[in-house]
């Protein structure tokens, strides 16, 4: 098959990859039961990532054959991505998620997330980062994009940068058209569209982290 990354980009994120501190552990959970129109490529592509940096290693499941590694990270689609990060030997969560295919301007993120995560410093104002260490209840983010908008990364991070605050919030990034269902049932129009805790919130644009904030606190009535 044909590589999905051109030799001049692979050169590029050997570069980045550099910058990689703790080992990152990639989870791809893929199905040979369900329709997964972009599974193989999914794979294909994360197989070409993680051959860029051995600080960087890949782990297959498929959701139905491995039920209990999907409820442990709470995974309902696919192709589905955990990114987590490796301290002596241990895979620990750190609540980064992607829904469908990272391809096109979303396969930024998925660099971006590989490097918060191995680096476990999300770069959030400290007034940002208090607020969020003191929350206690789950949230969960989710960011509706398509591959083919170029603001979209920069909320998927935002949510991915929150999720490295504190181990309740979850962010995953769902591609708004192989999920279009799941997109259609928040009335996911436009992109990026963030829902907080399945609709108790929402954030239309890629906003400010003041601005989710806001929105935050305004969905778990902390005003």
């Amino acid at each position: 098959m044909e590589k999905m990354i051109s030799e001049d980009i692979q050169k590029q994120l050997v570069e980045v990859f550099e910058g990689l501190n703790e080992p990152v552990s990639v989870l791809f959970f893929g199905s040979r039961l369900r329709a997964c129109e972009y599974c193989e490529h999914t794979l294909q592509l994360l197989n070409e990532v993680v051959s860029l940096s051995d600080k960087i290693s890949l782990e297959t499941f498929d959701i139905d054959q491995v039920p209990e590694a999907a409820e442990r990270y709470q995974v309902k689609y696919v192709p589905g991505i955990v990114i987590a990060v490796k301290k002596d030997g241990v895979t620990q969560d750190s609540g980064v998620r992607f829904a469908g295919i990272p391809a096109g301007h979303e396969f930024s993120s998925l660099i971006n997330a590989l490097l918060l995560v191995s680096k476990q410093d999300s770069g959030l104002s400290e007034e940002t980062r208090k607020f969020l260490a003191a929350l206690e209840d789950p949230i969960h983010l989710q960011v509706f994009v398509t591959t083919s908008c170029p603001y979209c990364p920069q909320a998927v991070t935002l949510a991915h940068q929150m999720a490295l605050e504190n181990s309740n919030i979850q962010a995953e990034m769902i591609e708004a058209v192989e999920f279009a269902e799941l997109s259609n049932s928040f009335g996911v129009s436009g992109v990026p569209h963030t829902i907080i805790n399945q609709g108790k919130g929402e954030v239309v644009g890629a906003v400010p982290e003041t601005m989710l904030v806001d929105e935050l606190k305004r969905a778990m009535k902390l005003d």
